[in-house]
């Protein structure tokens, strides 16, 4: 269990997402959506007790997760406790009659009966949860025999090109300057959150004396193995955050960071090219990146349009509510 302690990392990112000025539109339009093997291996896992009912999204964001059990459950619960995040959720899923959109945070649950969840979902949010809260409520929600699956995505690397991918780990870890005048995004991350996520949710320890079955499916690839060699073999189940892109489309993902937010923050003289700007650390990643390959960098300005196989370690944690 996550000790008291890390509250204040919670606060911190949930600041982030939460801030006016963070870009909600831009985080719904260029994260990559969830493959369909994440939900066949979280349903499996339901269903192996079988039953439906009610749903609970927590950290919904814009609502990815709810709008694919939506079909599956009688009634979805899709909460955040960023406002931005709840407004783009309600507007992209207000034609799915059986979501059920709220500003609320995983901390704080009085608005379900007990014993009313079947099963308790999060994507890519977990890892900033106060489980000291989170965990009693969730015990009160959940009815016996309902499920629990959190699934979060870390850093990604691109199949084939270990340079590039080198690249993007260096200037999104880097502290210091990690190109003339411009700091990396190292110091940026929000914490404990960031290291949670990235020790594949180690840390999240299901209460034993209220939860069974716990499974946890990992996959951490080594950016030089992973984007050198590929990734055949690897399990469907693990291999859920995979994606056929355009440069553009990454360059816009890397954008949505919370790092980068808090970094843009801290540099305001830095403005993004597209801005009339000299070029801001993402910019500067992207040069790093399309100078690794020869191929990429004889393509001038239509670097954004260069189609890449990107994929992202990976990790889902299931448990069953006794």
């Amino acid at each position: 269990m996550i000790s008291s302690a890390s509250n204040g990392g919670t606060q911190v990112a949930m600041s982030t997402f939460a801030r006016t000025a963070f870009g909600h539109a831009s985080y719904a339009s260029f994260r990559p959506t969830y493959s369909p093997s994440l939900f066949r291996t979280i349903l499996a896992y339901h269903n192996e007790r079988g039953g439906h009912g009610t749903a609970l999204d927590m950290g919904c964001g814009h609502g990815i997760m709810a709008r694919e059990l939506a079909p599956h459950f009688d009634t979805v619960h899709a909460i955040d406790p960023a406002a931005g995040m709840v407004e783009q959720a309600r507007t992209l899923l207000n034609s799915i009659l059986n979501i059920h959109v709220r500003q609320a945070g995983s901390e704080d649950l009085s608005f379900l009966p007990d014993d009313s969840v079947d099963l308790v979902v999060a994507g890519q949010a977990a890892h900033w949860f106060d489980f000291g809260r989170a965990w009693p409520e969730l015990a009160r929600v959940v009815r016996s025999g309902g499920s629990l699956a959190f699934a979060g995505y870390k850093d990604h690397v691109l199949v084939g090109h270990p340079e590039a991918s080198e690249a993007f780990r260096a200037f999104s870890y880097g502290e210091g300057e990690v190109a003339p005048g411009i700091e990396g995004m190292g110091r940026f991350w929000e914490f404990p959150g960031r290291g949670i996520l990235r020790d594949s949710y180690a840390a999240i320890q299901p209460p034993a004396s209220e939860w069974e079955g716990v499974r946890r499916l990992a996959w951490d690839p080594d950016a030089g193995a992973a984007a050198a060699a590929g990734v055949e073999g690897v399990p469907q189940e693990v291999l859920w955050q995979r994606h056929a892109m355009t440069l553009g489309q990454l360059e816009g993902y890397v954008r949505t960071y919370s790092a980068y937010s808090n970094w843009r923050e801290a540099h305001p003289q830095r403005r993004r090219r597209a801005e009339g700007g000299e070029g801001d650390v993402v910019d500067a990643m992207f040069d790093a990146v399309v100078d690794a390959v020869p191929a990429w960098r004889v393509r001038g300005e239509a670097w954004r349009d260069v189609e890449v196989d990107a994929v992202w370690g990976s990790v889902i944690l299931l448990a069953r509510r006794r």
